[in-house]
């Protein structure tokens, strides 16, 4: 039929027809189902092993039972579609009894005979000539008339060209021996010129199987024992006939064979029991090692460590009698010291731990959030905004604060000293427990709420409130928790500590304008123009790394590795990680190379952008490295060495934004109605305004073996970095184009979330989020309306950026490459500069040239940028 024809019925009937744009979101809602139509038929088609020729019949099945399903439609209510068409209860009994192209087992009857009496059908050596009728009865009672080419087709395709059947294992069920056949105890052992010889034999013993179609046979014992050991085996020991002579001469050997390929695997992962020294501190392992180092060096650190920690946590055991027994329900679990040197002052320090890897706890005991770093560096940039103090404080033995969810008991330790080996209840939360760190986190909250702080819908671990400082000006107040790290941002945060100090012990030196925080050092600086930031330098945490890491290499792995002796880049010349070919690393040394990953990108987090790409390269090999990865790494941790001191300046300095460069259309025709979606839950903002910027790029097929390319992009928060990323994408792009929208949609999704982030933490917002990018075919076709695209597989992207163009979410401008900060984090880019010898550097002016703007006296980046555009 015609579309005129179509439309014209449809006119008649009252139908309203209405057209959709193909391959986007306004699309038909028919071709979602015709596409999970096609999944379920596949899948079927798949798992069935049925012939490909009988698609039509896995798209019927499949159409029935979506027909048959209840769907999250809110149209339906709960009812199936076949119900709400017809109107009548729909009958799944089919689809219960068998699934789609099962077996069904039948019996064969008799010839089928006409009225008269006669056999219907003819035999003939040609199958397709052959018209025989069978009477075929099937296990639900019915009786079907089937002919006997399809009889057959069914028998054959059971089996394979040999007429084998292929069954699978699902369980040992049974066993039975023959007595007359099986060897008996005392036959099992010959003694042959003076010689026990111990006969094998498995003669006698059958085992049940059951199979995965449900069907059961017994088979013999000697063919199962070399099919399926270790089935056999653990069936051996469950039925407790791993001692019969047909039996015990090789199972022992299957299981110990399975313990010690678990053991290799565990192996790698053993990695606290592998150190010894941190910090050049030895460590023990026990308290009996750490009061003989203390008696070998003549001190009594450890000692003290260890008493230090005791007095804290005896509260959390309740010591039961000598005859009491712990209650039936409590599980035993072990607790023990483990030890650890701080980075801060080499002071010692020893916790109780328990194991709580051996007890059951729900999922839902064990789930507890800490705050993101993104937060953390908003809260910091919009404290130096509206000029409000921030102190910090860490908990007191933070979960012997809380009660303990679990029913669990231990044996006390020597560490307990006169109640040693006696039996006790614990009573608080232990570090180990998987429940611990939710019971602190519900503690903690529960003490935010007395408070009348309320927790942010976009970081459940911010908690906000409503405050008026001395000169009048109404602003939020905020507290962020990372685990008993606590960060308060208020006019007077004193007053704000005292008050959780009276719900939760805090540790007195610890409260303060923050020094160090999440293993960076955290400063207030005030710039040449008067204005102040904070700001986040890691210098010492990458100090302390680099000295542990020439340390462990000069300890270990026989001089193998070493660090370069100069690394002015990141990575040698020219070297690429996927091109590299040089043997794989032992499972030991893999694991120190995973270590060492964990290290850097920590580092990342904390500010040192300048490694990002270089990191997020090696990361990707971290599952199986190579000797010339880890030389990769250490020439890493080489550069770093030089250039160990850099700082995050979190700078809340308006920036000067160039409205000319964005270009603002109309976009109604295109995207009617977009706006961009305001979380109606979100508080009134309060306090001065910021702007959003983001620098986009990537670096098309930078991957030379795989062809991929990398995302790269970086969001300033008024001056302040506050997010970056360095990845690889998921898929080819055979364009630079498709690649810089691929990017340019990754960089879009992150600043949704940020500003809904920043709404949601009562943080004004000033206009739309400028982007940045190098690439002017993209640029074009997210900013005119009447660009269009021409490659379906970059559509999703497309759509989503110019949606975000047309509610008002964001504006795109183009930008040189020379000055797209991104492209440090798209490439390795080489450094013919060498800062290492001034004190200060400005990580976040002067990207576009790699280079550090050492100077004398600190300046903002808004100065440091100026001086770019100067030395340009």
């Amino acid at each position: 039929m015609r579309l005129g024809e179509f439309a014209r019925k449809c006119k008649e009937a009252s139908c309203l027809l209405q057209s959709t744009e193909p391959y986007s979101p306004w699309s038909n809602s028919a071709e979602r189902e015709i596409r999970e139509l096609k999944k379920g038929a596949a899948r079927k088609l798949t798992r069935s092993g049925a012939p490909r020729r009988l698609w039509c019949f896995a798209l019927e099945y499949e159409a029935y039972v979506r027909s048959h399903t209840a769907h999250d439609i809110y149209r339906l209510d709960g009812r199936v579609p076949e119900k709400v068409v017809s109107g009548e209860t729909a009958d799944i009994s089919p689809f219960c009894e068998f699934g789609f192209w099962d077996w069904e087992l039948a019996r064969v009857l008799r010839r089928k005979h006409d009225p008269d009496g006669s056999l219907m059908g003819t035999a003939h050596a040609n199958p397709a000539l052959d018209t025989r009728i069978y009477e075929v009865h099937f296990p639900d009672g019915r009786t079907e008339e089937l002919a006997a080419n399809s009889i057959a087709e069914a028998v054959y395709a059971q089996c394979d060209a040999d007429g084998n059947q292929y069954v699978l294992l699902d369980a040992i069920v049974d066993y039975r021996k023959d007595p007359s056949v099986a060897v008996t105890r005392n036959d099992q052992v010959l003694v042959v010129d003076g010689k026990k010889i111990v006969k094998r034999s498995t003669k006698g013993w059958e085992l049940c199987c059951e199979w995965k179609d449900g069907s059961t046979s017994w088979q013999k014992l000697s063919n199962l024992e070399e099919s399926h050991p270790l089935q056999v085996a653990e069936f051996a020991f469950a039925a407790q006939i791993a001692d019969e002579p047909a039996i015990n001469w090789w199972v022992n050997w299957v299981l110990k064979k399975r313990d010690r390929i678990i053991s290799l695997v565990k192996c790698r992962s053993a990695r606290y029991h592998k150190r010894t020294h941190k910090y050049g501190i030895e460590l023990p392992k026990t308290v009996e090692e750490a009061y003989a180092i203390d008696r070998a060096t003549g001190t009594t650190f450890w000692h003290d460590a260890i008493e230090k920690e005791m007095k804290n946590v005896r509260v959390a055991f309740d010591v039961l009698a000598d005859c009491v027994a712990p209650p039936a329900d409590y599980q035993y679990i072990r607790c023990h010291m483990i030890f650890d040197v701080k980075m801060e002052d080499f002071r010692r320090k020893a916790r109780l731990v328990a194991g709580g890897h051996v007890t059951k706890a729900p999922a839902t005991l064990t789930y507890a959030s800490v705050v993101s770093r993104e937060t953390v560096w908003i809260a910091l940039l919009i404290a130096a905004l509206n000029d409000i103090d921030i102190w910090a404080a860490d908990v007191l033995n933070a979960y012997i604060t809380t009660p303990c969810c679990e029913k669990i008991w231990t044996t006390l330790g020597k560490e307990f000293g006169d109640n040693c080996g006696r039996k006790a209840k614990v009573v608080r939360s232990l570090y180990g427990l998987k429940s611990s760190g939710a019971a602190f986190r519900v503690h903690l909250a529960g003490c935010m709420l007395e408070m009348g702080y309320v927790s942010c819908p976009a970081d459940p671990d911010l908690w906000l409130k409503e405050q008026t400082d001395r000169k009048g000006r109404k602003y939020y107040s905020y507290i962020l928790c990372y685990v008993d790290d606590l960060l308060v941002v208020h006019h007077n945060p004193k007053r704000i500590m005292d008050r959780i100090n009276s719900f939760l012990p805090l540790k007195p030196d610890s409260v303060g304008p923050p020094e160090m925080y999440l293993g960076a050092k955290l400063k207030r600086k005030t710039f040449e123009d008067g204005t102040t930031a904070w700001g986040l330098s890691p210098a010492k945490y990458v100090q302390q790394a680099v000295k542990n890491v020439e340390t462990f290499l000069k300890n270990n792995l026989e001089g193998r590795f070493s660090l370069p002796k100069r690394g002015d880049n990141p990575f040698p010349c020219d070297y690429a990680p996927e091109e590299d070919v040089t043997p794989l690393l032992e499972p030991g040394v893999a694991t120190y190379y995973m270590q060492l990953i964990g290290v850097l990108r920590w580092m990342c987090e904390l500010g040192r952008i300048d490694i990002c790409t270089e990191v997020s390269m090696l990361s990707s090999f971290a599952a199986m490295p190579r000797e010339g990865h880890l030389v990769a790494a250490l020439h890493v941790f080489s550069y770093l060495k030089l250039k160990s001191n850099s700082r995050l300046i979190f700078d809340p300095k308006e920036p000067n934004v160039v409205e000319s460069d964005f270009v603002e259309c109309d976009w109604s025709d295109f995207y009617l109605g977009a706006e961009e979606a305001l979380p109606p839950n979100a508080p009134t903002p309060l306090g001065k305004g910021v702007t959003l910027r983001m620098f986009v790029d990537s670096d098309h097929a930078g991957d030379k073996v795989s062809q991929r390319s990398r995302t790269g992009f970086v969001i300033f928060l008024n001056y302040g970095m506050i997010d970056w990323l360095s990845k690889k994408q998921s898929t080819v792009e055979t364009s630079v184009f498709g690649a810089e929208f691929c990017a340019m949609k990754h960089g879009i999704e992150n600043l949704r979330g940020i500003r809904y982030k920043l709404r949601m933490m009562g943080v004004p917002i000033k206009g739309p989020s400028y982007v940045y990018g190098d690439n002017m075919s993209v640029v074009t076709n997210v900013s005119k309306p009447e660009s269009t695209l021409r490659k379906k597989s970059n559509w999703i992207c497309y759509h989503a950026v110019r949606e975000a163009v047309a509610m008002g979410e964001a504006l795109v401008a183009h930008i040189p490459t020379k000055k797209n900060l991104a492209d440090l984090f798209t490439k390795v880019l080489y450094d013919e500069h060498n800062p290492a010898d001034k004190d200060i550097y400005i990580i976040l002016a002067g990207l576009e040239h790699k280079i550090r703007l050492p100077t004398k006296k600190i300046m903002s980046v808004a100065a440091a940028e100026e001086a770019v555009n100067d030395h340009d």
